[in-house]
């Protein structure tokens, strides 16, 4: 069974089905310091890492930037002076795809690298 960060990442199409609540729970078991939270009534799966200083939280968000782009998906991230907090969610659904899991499991893998 592949890795969730093994997966290509790609933007979710309009139109594509959102995850059941049960696929959800299941997903997120693979990326444990995640957790799924409603914004304005959509789901969003949101973690915050702590880092030693701004200078790290934002090389770090810088790194999301470059696989979000890569990818074309794109997360919300709010950098402040030792943490980051990163938001994926599928724009396009108002909710959660498999590649917002995705992104999770490869920004964690950044993370990781730090």
């Amino acid at each position: 069974m592949k890795r969730l960060s093994e997966y290509p990442s790609a933007a979710t199409p309009k139109g594509a089905p959102k995850l059941t609540d049960e696929q959800q729970r299941e997903l997120v078991q693979q990326i444990v310091d995640w957790q799924i939270e409603l914004n304005s009534g959509t789901a969003q799966l949101s973690r915050v890492y702590q880092v030693d200083n701004f200078v790290q939280a934002m090389a770090f968000a810088n790194q999301i930037t470059l696989i979000a782009e890569d990818g074309n998906h794109h997360p919300a991230l709010l950098v402040e002076w030792r943490r980051i907090r990163v938001s994926w969610w599928s724009h396009s659904i108002g909710g959660l795809h498999l590649n917002d899991f995705v992104m999770a499991a490869k920004t964690d893998e950044i993370y990781n690298a730090l």
